[in-house]
């Protein structure tokens, strides 16, 4: 059986490995396919524009389609024409994958006072580019209302190694009106989208993807720097700006994992401490 990755970056080329090493053929969509890995059957496609040649095997279908820029424009090609195409693609050959799981974001919650958030909570996306986010999300369920929707936070991981870089540059600077910061690591992230794939039993509609502590970003600045042996960042004044937050997109809140973890999924990486730890091992960085 064949699994179909449309949007094969570096999450979907990871889900792409997984999957290869479960015994799968494993198709990815991109628009350069020549630089896939040789377990992945690469296909070279714009979606936004193309719809795509679907093996009459496809067994399940992970969309993990993402804008080239941050503009309205942008993320309406990619996420609405290019799930457009590839679900008119689907239609057209006449193949009902047995699961489909989109790659979201939980930037549809535009949430800024610190509270709790879960799959209950009413997305409330600010209007561009969060809104075609949610859109997407709705145009999958409105043709396959059994798809699975995964909302990620904050991917980290290898080549996603901004917030060391900034520590280790001494650009990171401490807020003095920090917000809660969610993650995962690029990892579980993929170890998740294979989980709810493959398991039994039918997935939920939402999976909100994040690690188990979610924090305020001064504690994570605080924590790389104790890791790489460096002094601690400095603190700003509330009035001089904080170019090393997190993008604001992420608002203010606390991501529960509680319905994923009750899947049965079980995170390599529980926390940022875990997970940063083995990014910095990887990067041949000593830490105490």
């Amino acid at each position: 059986m064949t699994v179909l990755i449309a949007g094969c970056g570096d999450l979907g080329t990871e889900v792409g490995l997984r999957f290869a090493r479960l015994g799968h053929t494993v198709v990815g969509l991109r628009r350069n396919a020549s630089v896939l890995p040789a377990d992945i059957t690469g296909q070279s496609i714009d979606l936004s524009i193309e719809k795509p040649v679907i093996p009459s095997d496809t067994e399940f279908v992970v969309v993990a389609i993402s804008a080239d820029s941050p503009t309205i424009d942008a993320y309406r090609a990619a996420y609405l024409d290019g799930l457009r195409n590839l679900l008119d693609a689907l239609d057209h050959a006449r193949i009902t994958p047995r699961r489909v799981l989109l790659v979201s974001s939980t930037a549809v919650y535009d949430v800024n006072d610190g509270s709790w958030v879960d799959e209950q909570t009413p997305a409330n996306p600010k209007p561009g580019t969060d809104s075609i986010v949610l859109d997407t999300e709705r145009m999958l369920h409105s043709r396959i209302p059994t798809a699975t929707v995964l909302r990620l936070s904050g991917i980290y991981g290898p080549g996603r190694e901004r917030l060391i870089d900034q520590v280790r540059g001494a650009r990171a600077i401490l807020s003095a009106d920090s917000r809660h910061t969610n993650r995962i690591h690029r990892d579980d992230a993929a170890a998740a989208i294979v989980h709810l794939l493959v398991r039994d039993g039918e997935p939920a509609p939402f999976y909100l993807g994040v690690d188990s502590a979610p924090v305020p970003g001064n504690e994570v600045l605080t924590f790389l720097a104790a890791e790489l042996g460096l002094a601690e960042p400095t603190l700003a004044p509330v009035s001089v700006p904080v170019t090393n937050r997190e993008s604001q997109r992420g608002g203010d809140k606390l991501l529960r994992n509680q319905l994923l973890r009750d899947t049965g999924f079980t995170f390599t990486y529980p926390t940022y401490r875990e997970g940063y730890r083995a990014l910095l091992s990887g990067l041949g960085t000593r830490h105490p």
